[in-house]
């Protein structure tokens, strides 16, 4: 089974965006099959075969999430993080500030889908591999 700093390991490696795809094959072949991450500080739950669970620590001071959604800004945002124009950090308050909570990746389906406070799916995007 896969640990907390495996998984951290592989992270460290992701500067930006475009080094996410390289980040999701990595953690994959720990056996990592889905993460669920909250905005508000980082803190990420790790889903792996047969119920196996676990749970990164708070990366960061909390981030207010705003309660309206700005899904226009939100995307013009990500597509700049997926540009390597923005580091995480920027990535998560950005993700703040235009609504959303958390993100949930499916490391079965390659999908990546971002959501507001009151769990509507705002974005889905399908992860390159």
């Amino acid at each position: 089974m896969f640990t907390v700093e495996q998984i951290e390991a592989a992270h460290s490696k992701v500067n930006s965006g475009a080094d996410f795809p390289g980040y999701i094959k990595e953690i994959k072949e720990l056996g990592v099959r889905s993460f669920e991450t909250w905005v508000k500080d980082s803190q990420t739950e790790y889903f792996g075969e047969n119920g196996y669970t676990v749970e990164s620590k708070p990366k960061y001071d909390e981030l207010i999430i705003e309660n309206k959604v700005d899904k226009e800004l939100f995307i013009k945002q990500l597509k700049s993080h997926q540009r390597s124009e923005t580091d995480y950090m920027k990535f998560c308050k950005d993700c703040a500030e235009t609504g959303i909570e958390k993100w949930i990746v499916d490391l079965d389906q390659f999908t990546c889908t971002y959501y507001d406070q009151s769990g509507n799916k705002i974005l889905t995007e399908e992860i390159p591999h």
